[in-house]
């Protein structure tokens, strides 16, 4: 194709005009609604507390063993008998992040024995230097309501931090359906505990009542 032949693509795509459309994003001029995010979405990690606001994780860093990205770090401590952090014996004394290695696998969530560790749907991040990618303990610590700490440079929505992958895992629909409607985590301070999801079931269920059969139809 000659250089002229190149131009005139590129005149014919201006012409059909813009497909997309501008978005302000930031926590100022926020007009234009976002797409929704797919229930399952691995974003930003938070350290949860138990209801009482004892920390979940005990340090047994398991979370950074079984990372392919080796993006975490955490060195647990035996808790002080005057002031315990956790439940256990230890707690994670330190806990670091690297987000410019983290490829948000999920692995860490799955490998945490008390779901001290899960990830929300914030995914969008505007670091300013490498520093601020890589998150400390006090960032990633969930606040005395619960709710994770809002950076300057996260861009969070209403809604992201519910339904983290913390709770999906032992009734998600490719799991075991024995474990479908029933609760299998702890409480977690500012959310309690956290109601079920229903699985596969209620998907065909669902199904099943909008193709205007019965559940006793054609999807079984």
């Amino acid at each position: 194709m000659g250089y002229l032949e190149g131009f005139a693509v590129t005149l014919r795509k201006v012409a059909e005009g813009v497909t997309t459309r501008n978005y302000r994003g930031g926590k100022g001029g926020r007009s234009d609604q976002k797409a929704p995010k797919p229930p399952r979405l691995h974003g930003r990690h938070v350290l949860n507390r138990y209801e009482d606001g004892m920390e979940k994780c005990i340090g047994c860093e398991l979370c950074a063993g079984v990372c392919p990205a080796k993006c975490i770090y955490v060195r647990g401590a035996e808790n002080p008998p005057e002031d315990p952090k956790s439940p256990g014996e230890r707690y994670g004394y330190v806990y670091e992040i690297n987000y410019l290695r983290c490829i948000h696998c999920d692995l860490c969530v799955e490998a945490c024995p008390t779901e001290a560790i899960t990830e929300t749907k914030m995914f969008e991040f505007s670091f300013t230097n490498r520093s601020d990618a890589i998150y400390t303990k006090d960032e990633l610590l969930v606040g005395d309501d619960g709710k994770p700490k809002d950076l300057p440079w996260e861009d969070w929505r209403p809604g992201e931090d519910e339904y983290t992958s913390g709770w999906m895992r032992a009734t998600s629909p490719s799991g075991k359906a024995g474990f479908e409607g029933k609760v299998g985590w702890s409480g977690e301070l500012g959310y309690g505990v956290r109601s079920p999801e229903l699985g596969q079931s209620a998907v065909e269920i669902e199904e099943s009542s909008s193709d205007g059969s019965d559940e006793h139809g054609g999807h079984h």
